[in-house]
């Protein structure tokens, strides 16, 4: 049973995993603590190449713990890649214990909790897991699935609609919605739309804010036979765009794990949103309502392969926010076995 101590440190472990990077490699924090509860050194991990989070603590104590517990958001690594094995550097330094939150679902680096096991060392997972999982959710559903983590995203009036009966749709949120998009823009690695909308809307596809663009920025995807235009404002973008012809879901994602990128943004329009829901590729929906009525034909979503009620696709939703005069519901699809 973990301590009050280690489920402090677990928190803090957590706080420092999230100021690494968002990439395909998961964000990890440590803490190792003394026999005595105090903390003797943190660590995290800062991107792809750099010492992860359980050997950046270390080194701050020369490599050596003897005694002493180590306290790391996720399972230590069993596996050499571009730096060595997490739980053999955790047994080099003399470490007793090693508290985790989450387990490495990876066939090659997963592992290390039974490799300390193996070795003497007392291992306690699944503290504070729950808060490990969503700080590693992309992480985890690529590791998963094969493919990115997909966030689905839409405006709508209060009546559904995702533009008014002519077309037009700018601006059904307001500005504090919108800054929101953008910020959640550059926390993803792709932004995906549909030719219909890269064509009619002429989006950018960067994500701003007052000060103009954030330092990450997704790379710009586009689905669809269409030809965007040589002029289209998405063909300026900081990253050269990525057009996929074919309407196979399936293989664009592979194909955008393959390219490095774990976590995509799809925006629009209303046709493409629903081909990722139906197809069951969409892992958080995020839905901003607007306090407005259009009524008309242009439904914020379209055919998703519901014939009658017993089809339905239930949510769970996670989250309710004020964003201004708008309000934010951030859900997630429920299990097939729960949905009915």
């Amino acid at each position: 049973m973990a301590t009050d101590v280690e489920i402090a440190a677990m928190s803090r472990a957590l706080e420092l995993a999230a100021k690494g990077p968002q990439s395909r490699n998961p964000q990890v924090g440590a803490v190792i603590l003394s026999p005595d509860g105090s903390v003797l050194a943190e660590g995290w991990h800062r991107g792809a190449g750099t010492a992860h989070a359980e050997v950046d603590a270390l080194t701050k104590l020369g490599g050596s713990a003897v005694g002493a517990t180590a306290v790391v958001t996720l399972e230590p690594c069993n596996h050499t890649g571009r730096t060595g094995p997490c739980a053999e550097a955790l047994l080099d330094a003399g470490i007793s214990r090693v508290v985790f939150a989450v387990a490495d679902p990876g066939e090659h680096s997963g592992g290390g909790a039974a490799a300390l096991r193996a070795a003497g060392v007392d291992v306690e997972d699944g503290v504070l897991g729950d808060e490990g999982r969503a700080l590693l959710d992309a992480w985890l559903t690529s590791r998963a699935l094969g493919r990115p983590h997909v966030t689905v995203k839409w405006a709508q009036s209060l009546d559904g609609r995702a533009a008014a009966s002519d077309g037009t749709s700018k601006w059904i949120t307001g500005p504090a919605a919108r800054f929101d998009v953008h910020r959640r823009r550059a926390e993803a690695d792709a932004i995906i739309v549909g030719t219909g909308t890269a064509i009619a809307d002429d989006p950018a596809l960067t994500a701003r804010n007052d000060d103009g663009l954030f330092p990450h920025q997704p790379v710009p995807v586009v689905i669809g036979a269409r030809e965007v235009p040589a002029d289209a404002l998405l063909r300026q973008h900081p990253h050269a765009p990525l057009f996929y012809t074919s309407h196979d879901l399936t293989a664009t994602l592979v194909d955008l794990l393959d390219k490095g990128l774990h976590r995509v943004f799809v925006e629009g329009g209303p046709t493409l949103a629903s081909a990722f829901i139906a197809a069951g590729y969409a892992d958080r929906l995020l839905t901003y309502v607007a306090p407005t009525l259009l009524g008309g034909p242009r439904a914020a979503l379209t055919e998703m392969g519901v014939r009658t009620i017993t089809d339905q696709r239930r949510l769970d939703i996670e989250s309710i926010d004020r964003l201004g005069d708008d309000l934010l519901i951030v859900s997630h699809p429920r299990p097939e076995s729960e949905s009915h």
